[in-house]
């Protein structure tokens, strides 16, 4: 498995979000760019703040996952609620762990803060146990201080 040019990556997202400001557009693209980019990966995507300490489902490549996570369970809700990247070897070994697709077997999942709050989070999964490196989930990282800078005031009910 080669290793991930997170420059590159990076250089990537904020090319093809350029001059756009919907939220939705671009989180679907973003996650769609990481996906085909990242190797042996089964799922990536956004879940959002949608509700006061739930994260809803939102943009992804993969198979069907699930709807609603609250703050503080499994992966996902530990990010959120701890607001820091949470990288886990092997997710059966994760206390709380929700299993959404039990092929996944290692996950990295990012924190995304706005003004202070958790907007929302964005995770990766894999069929392989350990496959997300500390650069790796670095280089997550950065992509998602990337993408706190995009137009969240555009995620509006209408």
């Amino acid at each position: 498995m080669g290793r991930t040019d997170y420059s590159l990556l990076l250089a990537q997202a904020q090319a093809i979000t350029a001059g756009e400001e919907d939220l939705i557009a671009n989180l679907s693209n973003l996650s769609a760019l990481v996906y085909e980019a990242l190797e042996d990966v089964n799922w990536v995507g956004f879940y959002l703040t949608r509700e006061p300490n739930k994260l809803v489902l939102g943009p992804f490549q993969g198979k069907v996952a699930c709807l609603r996570i609250d703050f503080g369970k499994g992966v996902c809700g530990a990010a959120a609620s701890t607001q820091t990247t949470q990288r886990v070897e092997d997710v059966h070994e994760f206390p709380g762990h929700i299993a959404c697709d039990s092929a996944s077997n290692s996950e990295v999942v990012v924190p995304l803060i706005v003004d202070g709050k958790v907007v929302g989070v964005f995770d990766l999964d894999s069929p392989s146990v350990g496959r997300f490196s500390e650069d790796d989930a670095a280089g997550l990282s950065k992509l998602g201080r990337f993408i706190e800078t995009l137009n969240w005031s555009s995620l509006t009910h209408v």
